[in-house]
């Protein structure tokens, strides 16, 4: 009889686990895969189904066919800057809490620390593969890549900004200090698993023509590789594109008809829909979802029409690098076949809004250690609900607090000019300077261009505008953040 039980406990024991283990082998595959791809300073006016496809042959059907089988936002907003944007998307707070709320600039101190927690680490923390390709934007050291923050490996990997390939390798050369020496080498880097990255090949003005081709190829392979393993894939696909210099190659030169940056725009709509394909094709579309974004507005003052300052910010003003809505509201989508219901929505989404939507969705939980920026939109983009939870944001540039935005209002304590000369030069390269006393203050919704100045007849705003910011300052006291970079000032 003990013989018996003995063998009935066991069965039974071997029964459960293999239960739980077919329990755990359910959810896993239950979890949806997330591909985020990232553009690179495309505005608001840049794609076809936000611009009534009006310039000419610039034309983006592979985004606008994402966009019509998801949600089309709108209303969606970033941060002024490639860094602050991306350092928002992947910890959900804003950018000045981790000291990156300007651009990371050659030789720059600020970087990505190890105690920040990112998108890649909230999605390991739940079983999942990650994957980074492209252009990351946050590190000036290998402690603040990818491999080291949350990525199973970086692809086609590139840490700083495009423009880098045209500086001079006499220039290089001529910098006295291995710092600076070291700050002007830019190359392509891979890395597979934590530590150094290896170097690949440069990133020059030459191999600029090709690396959205090589950022397309590495997310579709491994898309095609995280399918057949049958297990659930996070992925985001940093793109260059259309970031200056815009120079491509021989099968795009041309196609636009308004210049290298239209060019760019089509390369970047055709390499879209090389990933949306390989998604199709590897038969996990429906338990797949799929972001397109944009991480800031273009530049649109001075220089060439051909390349430099062809972007559209479409009807409101600004460019990247100051705080007006130009800068700020670009182009956000995302799809979820059978899930997400495809619709086109004004309501205010900010891009630090999904990393807590994502934790949500695949079941992680966020750090409570720290201040999250970033609301839960789970409920609204899979239709249980019919507003978003956001109705302010707060904007930053270095140190200052330049911007807020509370419903329909956008109040600013200080204004942004450009240069004098000819051209004269807006964004970052522009000046800021005080409002006399009370902040201006615009109704976006009645005045998208920011023309009239409206805070004289409305001085009540002044309360909501202060309440935000006593709400900012008041989480400061117990989570205080880092020094913010200024290139300005020696500190």
């Amino acid at each position: 009889m003990k013989v018996v039980k003995l063998i009935t406990r066991n069965l039974l024991v071997a029964m459960a686990m293999l239960g739980a283990s077919l329990s755990s082998a359910t959810a896993q595959s239950d979890k949806p895969n997330v591909v985020i791809m990232l553009a690179d300073n495309l505005g608001y006016g840049d794609v076809s189904s936000y611009n009534g496809g009006i310039r000419g042959n610039m034309r983006t059907p592979r985004i606008d066919q994402l966009a019509s089988e998801g949600i089309r936002f709108t209303q969606f907003l970033v941060e002024p800057g490639c860094t602050p944007s991306r350092a928002g998307l992947l910890t959900g707070r804003y950018s000045v809490r981790a000291g990156l709320s300007l651009i990371i600039a050659p030789g720059g101190v600020n970087t990505l620390q190890p105690e920040e927690v990112t998108l890649g680490e909230l999605f390991k923390s739940v079983g999942y593969k990650t994957t980074y390709v492209g252009k990351w934007h946050l590190d000036a050291e290998s402690k603040s890549q990818p491999q080291n923050q949350g990525f199973d490996q970086w692809l086609v990997g590139f840490s700083g900004t495009s423009d880098v390939v045209l500086y001079d390798p006499k220039m290089r050369e001529a910098g006295t200090s291995e710092q600076f020496r070291k700050a002007m080498e830019y190359s392509i880097l891979e890395a597979k698993g934590t530590g150094d990255p290896k170097k690949v090949r440069p990133y020059d003005l030459e191999y600029r023509k090709q690396i959205e081709e090589d950022i397309a190829k590495a997310s579709v392979n491994y898309i095609k590789q995280q399918a057949a393993e049958k297990s659930p894939f996070f992925l985001i696909v940093g793109w260059t594109r259309p970031h200056f210099p815009n120079d491509v190659g021989p099968e795009f030169a041309g196609k636009s008809g308004i210049g290298k940056y239209g060019d760019s725009v089509v390369e970047l709509d055709q390499r879209t829909g090389e990933v949306l394909d390989a998604i199709k094709e590897a038969g996990i579309e429906d338990n797949t979802i799929v972001m397109f974004l944009s991480d800031n507005g273009p530049t649109v003052t001075g220089g060439s029409l051909d390349e430099l300052y062809v972007g559209d910010v479409g009807p409101f003003r600004g460019e990247l690098g100051d705080a007006y809505e130009g800068s700020i509201r670009t182009i956000g989508m995302v799809k979820w076949p059978k899930r997400i219901k495809p619709s086109v929505s004004n309501e205010m989404i900010a891009i630090h809004d999904f990393f807590p939507t994502l934790a949500t969705i695949i079941g992680a939980k966020i750090p409570s250690d720290r201040p999250i920026d970033g609301v839960d939109q789970s409920a609204f983009l899979l239709g249980k609900q019919q507003t978003s939870n956001r109705d302010h944001l707060l904007t930053f540039i270095g140190d200052r607090l330049v911007a807020v935005r509370w419903n329909q209002w956008r109040i600013y304590p200080v204004e942004f000019v450009g240069t004098r000369g000819n051209p004269s030069i807006g964004g970052y390269v522009g000046m800021m300077r005080e409002t006399a006393g009370y902040p201006q203050a615009y109704n976006i919704e009645a005045d998208p261009k920011e023309e009239v100045n409206v805070m004289h007849t409305n001085a009540w705003l002044v309360v909501p505008y202060m309440q935000l910011i006593s709400q900012y300052k008041e989480s400061l006291k117990k989570y205080p953040n880092p020094p913010a970079p200024s290139l300005n000032v020696i500190r």
